[in-house]
């Protein structure tokens, strides 16, 4: 134990010196590996030192003490790492030319992603992110583990985001973007809103004989993905305006995280629609879960050819000079 004692000190004067001395900075994996390395050294120090009592009494104090001072040195390293997220690959693909600066309406939306994706990386573990430490139980089994043991509520401490503006203004590009750096490991899916729906009744078409199929649904679709990104949401047909608000009170009640384009406010979603009165209550569950976030613009991007987009860059560019120097 002594001997583990002793090696942790010397790392720790090691770290001491190279600054002290002012040499050039230790590069961010060598920080972290000895500040994990110095951190289990005390950590198996510590679980020795309370198998002996006697000698614990002296000895603990200071093995916690290192042990504070790695946890927070371990902490700081974790800092350094570079920050990843929509953001970063939204600003490479403009440093490469493949999309255009000086957007605002854009860079207010990719934060509002960023957001959500920094939010997400926080709760993973309380999200049940990852596919492989999930449950193994099927949507069906879980379904009817529930049936038989009252389930508390499993509301994602993470809203999810509600994209609506007009056509071409890069809605569809910039959910894509932030779906593109998810992790592999995560259950999440991507889809038209439209090609949801279908599998839906197909879903239900498959549970006639179960109570409550919607229920049912919900908790294979849950199974599958909990990051939900529906693309193009527009509700046009009474069949899924009966069904979408209890289908999504399910959904968001199993923890599923919706993010989603439209060209539509949730205000005006199925609006003029036969029996709206009873698609209202969805309309407040969608704003209870998600964030409205409109996105505009003056530019419809899919209409625009290379020469076009060129010269909109400049306008953009020339712009921003303008306001710089407006003061000079």
């Amino acid at each position: 134990m002594r001997a583990a004692v002793a090696r942790s000190l010397r790392q720790l004067r090691r770290l001491a010196r190279h600054h002290a001395e002012g040499r050039a900075p230790i590069n961010r994996l060598t920080r972290q590996q000895n500040a994990l390395i110095l951190r289990s050294s005390a950590s198996r120090s510590l679980c020795t030192v309370r198998h002996n009592d006697e000698y614990g009494r002296f000895v603990s104090p200071a093995v916690e003490s290192l042990r504070n001072m790695f946890s927070t040195a371990t902490a700081d390293s974790i800092k350094d790492v570079p920050r990843g997220g929509p953001m970063v690959e939204y600003e490479k693909r403009i440093a490469s030319g493949d999309l255009v600066d000086g957007d605002s309406f854009q860079v207010d939306t990719i934060q509002q992603l960023q957001r959500l994706y920094e939010d997400l990386v926080e709760n993973e573990e309380a999200c049940q992110l990852d596919r492989y430490q999930s449950s193994e139980k099927s949507g069906r089994r879980r379904w009817l583990w529930s049936r038989l043991i009252a389930q508390p509520s499993t509301d994602s401490p993470v809203k999810g985001l509600y994209l609506y503006g007009g056509v071409g203004t890069g809605k569809t590009m910039l959910m894509d973007l932030f779906y593109e750096q998810l992790p592999a490991n995560w259950r999440k899916k991507r889809i038209h809103f439209h090609d949801f729906m279908l599998n839906v009744h197909s879903r239900l078409q498959m549970h006639k004989g179960v109570s409550d199929p919607l229920d049912m649904v919900a908790a294979e679709i849950s199974d599958e993905a909990i990051i939900l990104c529906l693309d193009e949401f527009m509700v046009t047909d009474v069949a899924d305006a009966m069904i979408l608000n209890r289908l999504f009170r399910h959904l968001f009640s199993k923890g599923v995280i919706l993010v989603s384009t439209s060209n539509r406010a949730p205000d005006q979603l199925y609006e003029g629609g036969l029996q709206r009165n009873l698609f209202l209550p969805f309309i407040d569950t969608l704003k209870e879960r998600c964030i409205a976030h409109p996105i505009g613009s003056a530019v419809d991007y899919r209409q625009l050819g290379s020469l076009e987009k060129v010269s909109i860059l400049l306008e953009m560019n020339a712009v921003q000079f303008l306001n710089r120097n407006s003061n000079l």
